[in-house]
């Protein structure tokens, strides 16, 4: 502290107090640090905010993949009615006639690459897909395959499409007659179909952003396996 003495003009002694100039720098020092203190805390406060927000759009982008894709499989195999009706057999197991929307791949192993078919009206009916390909999925229906995800924000890293073994979902359709042999083998079987489809992605600004999601899928269409060896094209044997 720096004392300074003077005489006021009415003759008084007067003492004024300032600051030396250690204390001025300590001072400047400790404002310093302060400032810089509050300049971190702020850009860590940016930092987290612009995360989030990546976080968040990331999260939404595959959400909403994750539903165009689980949606559009669900729907493999519907038919219209004069299409479902073609392929009815009668009362004695004559007729009836394979469905050609029934085929979904991958039929027994995980893939990267899904293809199917429905009918969606007179002149859409497939076929449908999705494919994961350059880090992102991309979509096919009928013109051609367009992309689903934004590359430029998000990277798919995997995109799998597995089927989940029927295990004891199959059942039996009987027919008015056995088979040659006598037993039931050649009966058609009615089997339930599910997938599991997982995907995985990151940020394409911020690798360390990485979002899954997996989702099983049962296609509300089952799949009506034909069994006959001598006459594959028919329902029940003749």
């Amino acid at each position: 502290m720096r004392t300074l003495m003077y005489v006021s003009t009415r003759g008084r002694m007067c003492v004024r107090r300032g600051m030396s100039l250690v204390e001025l720098m300590v001072g400047i020092a400790v404002g310093l640090f302060i400032v810089a203190a509050a300049t971190t805390l702020m850009a860590n406060q940016l930092s987290d905010n612009r995360k989030l927000l990546v976080e968040t759009q990331i999260q939404q982008d595959l959400r909403a993949t994750m539903d165009i894709v689980t949606r559009q499989i669900r729907r493999a195999g519907a038919l219209d009615v004069s299409q479902a009706q073609s392929g009815l057999g009668t009362a004695a197991g004559e007729g009836g006639a394979r469905s050609t929307f029934t085929t979904v791949t991958p039929a027994e192993s995980a893939s990267s690459e899904v293809g199917f078919a429905f009918y969606r009206n007179a002149g859409d009916q497939g076929p449908y897909g999705f494919k994961l390909e350059a880090g992102g999925i991309k979509s096919f229906s009928g013109g051609g395959w367009q992309e689903l995800t934004d590359v430029n924000v998000m990277k798919v890293t995997e995109f799998t499409v597995e089927p989940v073994a029927p295990d004891t979902k199959i059942q039996l359709l009987p027919c008015p007659k056995p088979c040659a042999d006598g037993s039931t083998a050649c009966w058609p079987q009615l089997v339930v179909r599910d997938y599991t489809i997982t995907i995985r992605a990151e940020a394409k600004a911020d690798a360390s952003v990485r979002r899954s999601m997996t989702s099983r899928v049962r296609l509300r269409n089952d799949l009506v396996r034909f069994n006959p060896v001598a006459a594959p094209t028919t329902v029940c044997p003749a």
